[in-house]
């Protein structure tokens, strides 16, 4: 089993329990400031987690101007996203609705994958991409 595999696993299911607290909270809270509690409270734990990095005498942060830009263009596409979900909930939308969401967003990792960083392209992604494209038109029914 690949050394990364358990980190994706947990990054599963925190990103699908973070779906269904944004569900619960997008009718009790306005979706500008229910983004903001979310992400404030990320960038806390996040904050927690390197300050314990730094008591631990374990910090290897290492930065780049790229690696920071990246890093803003990254947290916009968050809150930007977190925003977008609090709408869709607000409006009706059913969490059901999330999986094939997130399928669209894998498959433009996939395709990105394939063009920009020359991973190779296995049936098995092409099958892949072409579920979360239909995944995405069933949707607007």
């Amino acid at each position: 089993m690949a050394g990364w595999f358990w980190y994706a696993v947990v990054a599963a299911v925190l990103y699908g329990a973070h779906q269904i607290f944004t569900k619960l909270a997008a009718d009790r809270v306005g979706e500008g400031l229910g983004g903001f509690v979310v992400e404030a409270t990320a960038a806390f734990s996040i904050l927690v987690y390197l300050a314990f990095l730094w008591l631990a005498s374990r910090w290897n942060q290492q930065s780049s101007a790229q690696g920071i830009i990246y890093s803003i263009l990254t947290g916009i596409c968050v809150g930007a996203g977190t925003i977008a979900f609090f709408l869709l909930f607000q409006k009706g939308g059913p969490l059901s609705a999330v999986p094939a969401i997130l399928a669209g967003g894998a498959a433009i990792m996939a395709v990105a994958g394939i063009l920009f960083f020359r991973e190779p392209p296995s049936w098995q992604r092409i099958v892949g991409i072409a579920f979360a494209i239909i995944g995405l038109f069933l949707l607007r029914k």
